[in-house]
């Protein structure tokens, strides 16, 4: 075979093949197969023993010339890629000119800031905290708080009822629990005396939403059962958690009111902090905003526990948390603590 057409071939193929490479990895491999010492290349030259020798010299020369055309031909290519890899660097590399990026600090959701410092004031009272379940037997929610079935309170709580749930052995029905008092129940059919706790969590009620109830929201029970508890230790303690947790100038109101399971009862109010007490829709133009409802405990509540209520008595009281730092804040949606807009959210 012509061995020139055979340097012409290696060179025609050798160029193709090194303007197709796009990594720095495959020029290596090109240059061991064509300009190694085992190259085809290399094959070729070791053949000119076979040439005439008048030939030897016209085919060296060529070789010489296709062997620096390739080596030209690789530093072009390697060049050109090196230029692909710096623009490419470009693209991905930090303008130090540039302003930074801020990076958000994600912290605690304000009701769940509510709740533990709500906690903390009523642990240094000397209460425990307790968490009960969300989803109850109506038994708990309702029969063992002193509302039987035929009670009309049970028509002021739109309860959401869960398919199927029920106890075969009893008339129970399971449901999304309307308030927290069904761990008043719990607890002093469980715990020995003298009781102390507070309860928070969610609670759930199928009514509209405006800008001052929702469906899903947050309430704190609390409960307190030992000899000799009066009205006055209730006062004294809602009023000094007012305190702690408002400050000493916030209003305070107690006014009567009927619950089921407290006998008296009682709601407390504090002066609305969007119109101080001037009247708004926040407030129901009242100029006050109901924070708990509470009571003595109602003797037939502790019987069913199976706590003697001729000699031990007790109070309770339920704290509606999102209602509380909007009166701390001058908040006047309640929604707006669960639409995840982070504009409201970043301010607490």
């Amino acid at each position: 075979m012509d061995i020139k057409k055979q340097l012409n071939d290696v060179r025609n193929q050798a160029l193709k093949e090194l303007d197709d490479i796009k990594e720095n990895t495959d020029i290596e491999r090109w240059r061991v197969r064509y300009m190694g010492k085992k190259s085809q290349l290399a094959e070729i030259m070791r053949g000119l023993s076979d040439v005439p020798i008048e030939m030897r010299k016209t085919i060296g020369a060529t070789s010489n010339a296709m062997k620096a055309e390739l080596e030209t031909a690789l530093i072009a290519k390697e060049q050109e890629i090196k230029n692909l890899e710096l623009a490419k660097s470009a693209e991905d590399a930090i303008d130090v000119t540039l302003p930074g990026r801020i990076q958000h600090q994600g912290h605690i959701h304000p009701v769940t800031q509510a709740i533990e410092e709500i906690c903390g004031i009523f642990e240094g009272l000397g209460f425990q905290i307790v968490e009960g379940n969300e989803v109850e037997w109506d038994h708990y929610n309702f029969d063992a708080l002193n509302i039987p079935k035929e009670h009309p309170a049970r028509d002021t709580m739109d309860t959401f009822w869960m398919k199927g749930g029920s106890k075969p052995e009893t008339d129970w029905k399971m449901l999304l629990r309307t308030h927290t008092s069904p761990m008043q129940a719990r607890t002093m059919e469980s715990t020995p005396l003298p009781i102390r706790i507070v309860v928070p969590g969610r609670v759930y009620r199928y009514e509209a939403t405006d800008a001052t109830h929702l469906a899903m929201f947050t309430q704190i029970e609390g409960l307190a059962v030992d000899e000799g508890i009066t009205f006055a230790d209730l006062k004294g303690t809602l009023n000094e958690f007012v305190k702690r947790f408002y400050g000493p100038d916030r209003k305070v109101r107690f006014r009567t009111d009927f619950f089921p399971f407290v006998e008296p009862g009682a709601e407390i109010a504090v002066s609305c902090a969007i119109c101080g007490g001037e009247g708004c829709r926040v407030c129901g133009n009242s100029g006050w905003i109901e924070i708990s409802g509470c009571g003595m405990v109602h003797p037939s509540v502790l019987e069913m526990a199976g706590i003697d209520s001729t000699k031990y008595s007790g109070f309770a009281f339920g704290l509606g948390i999102e209602r509380i730092p909007m009166l701390r804040y001058g908040i006047e949606d309640v929604r707006n603590y669960y639409s995840g807009d982070l504009r409201f959210l970043r301010q607490f």
